[in-house]
């Protein structure tokens, strides 16, 4: 198995937030390099499972998210209450029908986060460590998703999450998005790992404005700065004074040409209904800002051919790309683990 393979096979993976997946039969759909997984709402229960029906393999999803109920166009069969429920069950005299199961994946919660896991080497509290508790708070900070986004990123994964890990481009790449907002070098902290970025906005204009949107928000959690976590190995969290959240998931593709990206915004409870008026606009830019951003980090990503990295550490590394390095060394640690692991 890929090194990529077996990084999505032994991690815990952010696939959801709890208010994706409120009402039965809400989805949502990935692309990972082993092929398509899907998180769904059955009555109330959610299960994770590769999107293949146990029949004959059909697909049961096509649509990256939704409300549909779990059935086969195939030959109708369905899914419900945790049940494989196969129609005409007088055909199959000589099956075991009592069998038929999905191949179903493991899940865990941090606050309303929802982790996927396959096979992981540690636990999910283990695996985020301290980070466990900022996770929760955020969560319990979220209203509702209010932008989703997922196409092709034509670069190999590794490549655009080290984009992401690093500011140092931003003043080029990022002129009329993020750059304006100012930000300071800020400092860096590893949470085993994982890695966290804190930096406070130097734009006093876009500073105060921020903070005057403070009493229009219902939040008990906030940092008044720009915060960007990494959950490793594919995960980005990213926020502006804490009234909207966007989650960047960064899946290999089976080949090395492109990455599965996926990014979702969602936004903080407001105050009152008065006030949600009042921030729509506000929140509709912030959609349409990250989505330019990421067009313009996919368009420099792009450009960097895949044979470009490696897990060595960086020749030539600047103060500003100090994630990178502490990225590149949990590649080689995960190496070096599952090497021994294989061999013992």
């Amino acid at each position: 198995m890929s090194f990529d393979s077996e990084l999505f096979k032994h991690y815990w993976h952010l696939v959801a937030h709890r208010r994706e997946l409120l009402d039965a039969n809400d989805f949502v759909k990935f692309d990972t390099p082993l092929g398509e997984l899907v998180l769904f709402n059955d009555q109330g229960t959610l299960v994770a499972f590769d999107n293949k029906c146990p029949h004959r393999g059909s697909r049961i999803y096509t649509q990256d998210c939704g409300n549909q109920a779990w059935a086969c166009g195939y030959h109708g069969w369905s899914y419900q209450a945790g049940k494989v429920v196969v129609p005409d069950p007088q055909r199959f005299e000589a099956c075991a029908l009592n069998s038929p199961v999905l191949h179903a994946y493991q899940l865990e919660w941090c606050g309303d986060f929802i982790f996927v896991g396959i096979e992981p080497y540690s636990s999910l509290s283990e695996q985020l460590g301290s980070l466990t508790e900022t996770l929760e708070n955020i969560s319990f900070n979220i209203a509702a998703r209010r932008d989703f986004n997922r196409y092709p990123f034509e670069c190999y994964w590794p490549i655009a999450i080290e984009n992401a890990l690093e500011p140092y481009h931003i003043p080029l790449i990022h002129t009329d998005t993020l750059a304006t907002l100012g930000l300071t070098e800020g400092v860096n902290r590893f949470e085993g790992c994982n890695s966290v970025w804190r930096a406070p906005v130097s734009n006093s204009r876009i500073a105060k404005q921020l903070t005057g949107l403070k009493r229009l928000f219902n939040i008990d959690y906030q940092e008044e700065q720009y915060l960007s976590i990494f959950i490793f190995p594919f995960t980005m969290i990213s926020s502006t004074f804490g009234y909207s959240y966007s989650i960047q998931n960064f899946f290999p593709a089976k080949t090395s040409a492109h990455t599965h990206f996926t990014s979702r915004l969602y936004a903080a409870p407001t105050a009152s209904d008065n006030a949600a008026t009042i921030v729509e606009p506000f929140l509709l830019s912030s959609a349409a800002t990250n989505r330019k951003v990421f067009a313009e980090d996919h368009a420099v990503c792009k450009n960097v051919t895949s044979d470009a990295w490696t897990a060595d550490p960086l020749p030539f590394a600047s103060t500003l790309e100090e994630k990178i390095v502490h990225f590149r060394e949990q590649c080689r640690t995960f190496t070096s683990l599952t090497n021994a692991r294989n061999v013992s």
